[in-house]
């Protein structure tokens, strides 16, 4: 497996020099989430999905396509690797709808270790990812950029949060520890197989533009550009296609017969 870093840095726009450090790490956060979305349309084109760095270039990098949060957090990974970074891999159970005791380790994020301290980075949590690395501290973030995310503690629980206009919401809930590469690969068959994981049931899709997001759940569109917000529903899969293709980079004709268990007609 070879990381074509030239390749990726061109696909992120990444113009500058690389270093081991928190500016670094931080722009390369950045410019990844901007320019690879976040998507699970292989999953529901019943492609499965592969976590070997060769496969996720050719999709993320090659193909300008985007994925979910193993694909993003491996090519993320592999790249701080290359350039320099300690970094270290985990689990997480996500506790958005179901409780903790009930949910299963499906997410994938990244902590790095740097002089101010040891960091989260997690670029495929959806509409929810920090835009910044969240630095793994008890307590409110003081770092700019960034003060809707930050990391609290009960017991040996890491919990990361995010304050959205009027409440505050519980994304995922990890020990921290670092994981086997085995474990993602678990975790991931059963992500884009079972025919309870929600990303086998629902489309999701998240992309940054330059003065806001497109996020997509089954046919419900939400544009947020400056303060503005504007809604509307997807009226068939001609029109998810044409949507991939103005907000998300790139074009699949195969999603004009996607199939979405939870879309009346579209299953």
């Amino acid at each position: 497996m070879t990381l074509d870093l030239d390749g990726y840095l061109d696909r992120v726009g990444w113009h500058g020099e690389l270093h081991v450090d928190y500016a670094t790490l931080a722009g390369l956060l950045d410019a990844h989430m901007r320019q690879i979305p976040f998507e699970n349309l292989d999953v529901l084109l019943g492609r499965g999905v592969r976590l070997d760095v060769d496969s996720l270039q050719r999709k993320l990098v090659a193909g300008r396509r985007g994925g979910y949060c193993f694909e993003h957090a491996t090519l993320f990974a592999a790249v701080l690797e290359r350039t320099g970074f300690a970094l270290q891999r985990h689990t997480a159970r996500v506790v958005l709808v179901a409780p903790r005791t009930q949910s299963p380790r499906t997410h994938m994020f990244l902590t790095v270790s740097l002089p101010e301290g040891r960091f989260v980075v997690d670029p495929g949590f959806g509409s929810l990812a920090p835009r910044i690395p969240v630095r793994l501290d008890d307590g409110p973030q003081e770092s700019a950029g960034d003060t809707t995310h930050w990391m609290a503690r009960e017991g040996d629980l890491w919990i990361l949060r995010n304050r959205s206009p009027g409440k505050t919401v519980d994304c995922w809930v990890s020990e921290a520890g670092a994981d086997n590469l085995v474990d993602f690969e678990v975790g991931n068959y059963y992500t884009s197989t079972h025919p309870q994981s929600p990303f086998v049931n629902r489309l999701m899709l998240r992309a940054f533009t330059a003065a806001g997001r497109v996020s997509v759940m089954n046919r419900d569109v939400t544009v947020t550009s400056g303060d503005a917000t504007r809604s509307f529903q997807l009226a068939d899969r001609r029109a998810l296609r044409v949507l991939l293709a103005v907000h998300f980079g790139f074009d699949l004709p195969e999603v004009e017969t996607l199939r979405v268990p939870s879309v009346d007609g579209w299953s």
